[in-house]
């Protein structure tokens, strides 16, 4: 994006006053205060208190943060500006997030505990044996955290500032980033869970003003749909339709012929780029590992859930609105327009939320909205550096110097945290020209090339006690090879301006990235499963503690001894009792205490969370079906 083209469409506002930067800095003292006060609540000095937070970390912090870990200012730019472009159909990304967050506290987490581990590339290893499974997973993590992670985080709150302030994209990047790196580096997962907590509540508060008000403007919720079909930009491309809003903008579900968002893909494969990001992904599971038992896991699982219910009032709606009030600047379409209004030459959607910000909000609660945004972007970036440099240290640097010592590998861990951020940095341009001004579906797209193989391994080696490591090895490099085919083809082929012939290959141009996805995991799975087959059995203690069917309370003396010895809890050595055997039922607390090992939850409270979870799919049944 070229800095001058963009400052000149959107200089600073002239009422951004004394009371918005008072608000600006509140928020940072506060937010700097909380950071101090959670990273003395436990051990910085050990890998346990540094990376899991002491695994001691109540439900609602933790639910707090997967919600604001999720919901970073990638989303709130990408989320309002796919719902500018193309309306409601896009809150199915994160309606769908309910099932498998359950499915993470309910399933996963009870194996991963099992299991004994502190990163996923380490669950692999354990379950299928060998090394090159661990490694494999730990490299293409980080370069999912880069690609899909930071730099997008990064580069849509710095969008937001300049659109905002009319400051450089570069010079709002590198300030944001150097807040965010101080609490991250300094203070560990306990730090980036409780100012996560406090984030999240800033941003619901910050957004939901911002709604009332937006549909203040335009007349309530009942002139929504009459008003974005209206939303014509006033200079058009002729002979072609591009510029018309999608008739269909209100309805979830859209056709699965659809180039936007089908039903199909986003029924089947969304499900498995879903179960990627909240059962296997590092940045989640890390969360949910620090909690107390089990309990407090379900319980953070359920009050996500409901969280995730929001976005779409709060963020996708108010995308449309931004549309309606601003179809010149928002849903421009000629090249050029595009070019003088944000400086991107492939569309304008990606500013309907902060464009919504600086025109409709006073004194005061603009600088509060910056704050929020800044808060995403901080929640998002900082639990994606801890997570990443947890995987480099534990995963990779550590087979490096098998005899590091606890302090090294504390020490590596925050250097890799400043690589990363130079690394994503780079990678900001990149971003800039990519899929039609749509970061969200940049997002999406790149993480439906790479992830689908990862989703079939897990769900093989969970569920699956055949599994060995030859077939999952396989499976993942086949995948990855389909999957960066594919990558490539869509960076080589971009989809054209509007009015230009698509002359792109039919594997790009015929089959939806959510498509693709779904047949991604189907062959990666059908490899490992005959690659399996052909080849001998896991060993026992490949199986023992490792999968859904072979949870136990003990831990099976043949498994090797866990590798970070001060970060885990020694398990129970008494015998499993009846209703122990699998923890995915409501009552399992032998398998609950072993998450900390010094509390035991209460088995009412495990009721209480199993009713919460029935009611919360009723509520998620509910919405699907009052607007698909």
């Amino acid at each position: 994006m070229e800095s001058n083209s963009s400052a000149g469409a959107f200089p600073p506002s002239p009422q951004f006053t004394a009371a918005d930067i008072s608000v600006v800095v509140a928020y940072f003292i506060l937010n700097l205060a909380v950071g101090i006060w959670s990273s003395c609540r436990v051990n910085r000095n050990t890998l346990s208190g540094y990376f899991l937070a002491g695994k001691n970390i109540a439900w609602w912090p933790i639910g707090a943060s997967l919600f604001a870990s999720s919901e970073g200012s990638g989303l709130f730019i990408g989320l309002a500006g796919s719902g500018a472009a193309g309306g409601i159909a896009v809150a199915g990304f994160e309606w769908n997030a309910t099932y498998v967050l359950l499915a993470l506290a309910w399933v996963f987490v009870p194996v991963y505990v099992s299991s004994g581990i502190v990163t996923m590339p380490e669950y692999l290893q354990r379950r299928f044996g060998g090394e090159r499974i661990r490694v494999y997973l730990s490299v293409l993590s980080l370069l999912l955290s880069v690609f899909t992670k930071i730099s997008t985080d990064l580069y849509s709150g710095a969008l937001f500032v300049q659109v905002c302030l009319g400051w450089n994209l570069y010079l709002s990047t590198v300030l944001m980033l150097a807040v965010t790196a101080v609490y991250t580096i300094a203070g560990g997962l306990a730090a980036v869970i409780y100012t996560d907590a406090l984030q999240t509540c800033i941003m619901i508060v910050g957004a939901v003003i911002l709604a009332v008000m937006a549909f203040d403007k335009i007349g309530g919720y009942h002139n929504l749909e009459e008003a974005y079909l209206g939303a014509v930009p006033s200079t058009i491309i002729p002979n072609t339709t591009c510029h018309l809003p999608r008739p269909d903008a209100l309805h979830l579900f859209q056709e699965p012929s659809s180039d936007d968002l089908p039903w199909t893909g986003m029924t089947f494969g969304l499900s498995v780029l879903a179960t990627w990001y909240w059962c296997t992904d590092q940045v989640i599971v890390q969360r949910s590992l620090s909690a107390r038992d089990l309990n407090h896991a379900k319980g953070a699982s359920i009050l996500a859930s409901y969280l995730k219910m929001l976005p779409l009032i709060v963020i996708i709606i108010p995308g449309m609105i931004s549309r309606i009030l601003y179809p010149d600047a928002v849903g421009c379409v000629d090249p050029n327009e595009c070019a003088r209004v944000c400086g991107a030459t492939v569309g304008c959607s990606n500013i309907a939320y902060p464009k919504l910000v600086i025109e409709l909000m006073p004194g005061g609660l603009r600088g509060l909205m910056i704050a929020v945004m800044m808060a995403a972007l901080m929640s998002s970036l900082t639990s994606i550096f801890n997570s990443s440099s947890t995987l480099f240290t534990m995963d990779i640097w550590k087979k490096v110097r098998q005899e590091a010592s606890e302090k090294e590998l504390l020490l590596v861990g925050r250097i890799v945290t400043v690589i990363l951020v130079v690394v994503s940095v780079v990678w900001i341009p990149i971003l800039q020209s990519s899929n039609s001004g749509q970061l969200y579906i940049y997002i999406q797209s790149v993480t439906s090339y790479l992830a689908p193989p990862v989703t079939a391994v897990f769900l093989l080696a969970v569920f699956w006690k055949r599994a060995n490591e030859q077939g999952a090895f396989w499976g993942l490099m086949v995948g990855l090879a389909v999957g960066l085919t594919r990558m490539s083809l869509d960076f080589m082929h971009p989809k054209p301006h509007c009015g230009t012939p698509d002359d792109r290959p039919s594997l790009v141009k015929d089959v939806h990235y959510l498509h693709f996805a779904a047949i991604l995991c189907m062959l990666t799975a059908a490899v490992a499963v005959g690659i399996s087959w052909l080849t001998g059995p896991p060993a026992k203690s490949q199986i023992q503690n490792m999968t859904w069917w072979t949870l136990r309370t003990e831990r099976h003396p043949s498994l090797p001894p866990v590798s970070v010895p001060k970060s885990l809890p020694e398990t129970a050595n008494e015998e499993p009792q009846e209703g122990q055997t699998r923890s995915g039922v409501c009552s399992s607390p032998g398998l609950n205490s072993e998450i900390s090992g010094a509390h035991t939850p209460s088995p009412f409270w495990a009721r209480v969370c199993c009713i919460n979870a029935l009611l919360l799919l009723c509520v998620n049944v509910f919405f699907y079906a009052y607007f698909a």
